[in-house]
């Protein structure tokens, strides 16, 4: 990953990372976002600017009213604050501010924060010192205020869930009875009605798995096949719930995490660097989901950091994708223990490398493993080192750079024979992927040569996220080439 201007030193000695343009349209919560502060990236509506060495920039936007708006952002969080009435976070004007930065330094002079945004600093600094403070600390260890209250309602929902992962059972039961074949016939009322029989019994995760079913009929040839493959899934979720006492502890955890029950992190927290690899939204009925992966330089570990935003607002955690933040990571229960929640962090953003990969033959058994303590995993993340996106019969997929040409030639002529894609030397691109323009900007990247992509495998394919620019080098070997391009 490459800054656009460099760093500058921070108070704790750390470079306080520029971003480049692409990084700060990354934290946009949408297109139009995204558009609006491209708008404002340049020093025409801004006056006021500065910035200084704690990561903090700050400027006033001219508006449509007589007032500009104050904006202010620290760079260290990254944290926005702004006066414009906007419930997009962040929204176009801090958008604006950074694009500024990014593309015409010269437009900030080193100064002290004016009085407004040093008011908005300030309280932030004391908030992050109360909460790591030895009162936070201690609210924390006494837990809740009534533990046994806390039983009963743990109790009481968990035989309402049991009572719902019965009926389901039988549901399931009478379907299979009936005959998949006869399903679509039945239209989508069937599978929404008994997704609302989940919701009551307090299983939200059943819930959607249902839902999810009722799509399956609907999604062209060889559904009676997939929908019998989801069908296999969720009768095993229902019964590892039924039979939960006799799993051991991180399956376990994982069967509560599936079926929806809630839980907090409360692994030991995990200091490192973290590089951010991917960002992206997903809409989840009402509400919008936030993913950002992130890997450890140091521990090697792969983390997932979710958050949501309800009601038209993006969600509030954005990190910038390419930089490396010095934080704590506290894991969630579960068998993989990918998702994580971002804890204190120390310093200022950093450049970084691309993160160190596997070949592609090595992906689908990285993908098995983790099935083994997750069943229920549609994909796993993983970075493929040396690939290129090739067309194939039915898309595209990426092969390994350093496969034998007559084996890669034997793989496409025996996927052809058989209707199927390549294998071993290759791995197709999932579907989903195939109509994004992310696809492309990978395509024009390699130019047909090797690249470093990071995404996720799963039974449908390898959905990539981010790709690192060829003259890029692994974590460790120095950073050189361009930056980090997005993918989703």
């Amino acid at each position: 990953m490459q800054l656009s201007h460099g760093g500058e030193s921070s108070p704790t000695g750390a470079p306080v990372a520029r971003w480049s343009v692409e990084q700060v349209l990354a934290l946009a919560p949408d297109a139009a976002s995204r558009k609006a502060g491209t708008r404002l990236g340049a020093a025409g509506p801004w006056s006021g600017t500065g910035s200084d060495a704690s990561g903090a920039v700050w400027g006033l936007c001219k508006g449509s009213g007589s007032t500009p708006y104050r904006t202010v952002v620290d760079t260290t969080g990254p944290a926005y604050a702004c006066s414009c009435p906007s419930r997009k976070f962040p929204c176009k004007h801090a958008l604006g501010l950074l694009l500024l930065r990014a593309s015409d330094d010269g437009a900030f002079r080193p100064a002290e924060p004016a009085d407004w945004a040093e008011e908005w600093l300030a309280g932030r600094r004391a908030r992050a010192a109360r909460e790591s403070g030895p009162a936070a600390g201690g609210d924390r260890a006494r837990g809740p205020a009534d533990p046994a209250a806390a039983r009963r309602r743990a109790e009481r929902r968990a035989e309402r869930v049991t009572g719902g992962a019965q009926e389901l059972e039988q549901r399931l039961a009478d379907l299979l009875r009936g005959g998949l074949a006869a399903t679509d016939r039945s239209g989508y009322g069937l599978w929404e009605e008994t997704a609302a029989r989940m919701v009551d019994a307090q299983a939200p995760g059943l819930a959607a798995r249902v839902r999810e079913l009722g799509a399956i009929t609907g999604s062209g040839p060889g559904w009676p096949i997939r929908l019998l493959e989801e069908c296999g899934l969720l009768h095993l979720l229902d019964t590892a719930w039924l039979g939960r006492d006799r799993l051991p502890d991180p399956l376990a955890a994982t069967v509560r995490t599936r079926v929806g029950l809630p839980v907090s992190a409360e692994g030991p927290p995990v200091r490192d660097q973290w590089l951010v690899l991917a960002q992206y939204d997903t809409p989840d009925g009402k509400i919008v989901a936030r993913r950002i992966w992130l890997y450890g330089r140091g521990s090697g570990r792969t983390a997932l950091l979710l958050s949501f935003g309800a009601a038209g607002r993006s969600p509030a955690q954005a990190l910038p994708v390419g930089a490396t933040i010095d934080a704590e990571l506290t894991p969630y229960p579960g068998g993989g223990q990918l998702r994580a929640e971002l804890g204190e962090q120390f310093g200022a953003t950093t450049a970084a490398g691309p993160p160190p990969g596997i070949a592609a033959a090595a992906a689908p058994a990285v993908y098995g493993n983790a099935l083994r303590d997750d069943p229920w995993l549609d994909a796993w993340p993983v970075t493929l080192r040396d690939v290129i996106p090739v067309p194939s019969k039915d898309g595209w997929q990426l092969a390994d750079a350093h496969a034998d040409a007559h084996a890669v030639a034997r793989t496409d002529a025996h996927a052809e024979t058989h209707g199927g894609t390549r294998t071993g030397s290759a791995l197709p691109i999932a579907p989903a992927a195939l109509s994004r323009p992310g696809l492309w900007k990978l395509v024009a990247l390699s130019g047909g040569g090797p690249v470093t992509v990071f995404g996720e495998i799963g039974h449908r394919g390898f959905e990539p996220f981010a790709a690192w620019d060829p003259g890029e080098e692994e974590e460790g070997a120095g950073t050189t080439g361009g930056p980090v391009v997005q993918l989703v």
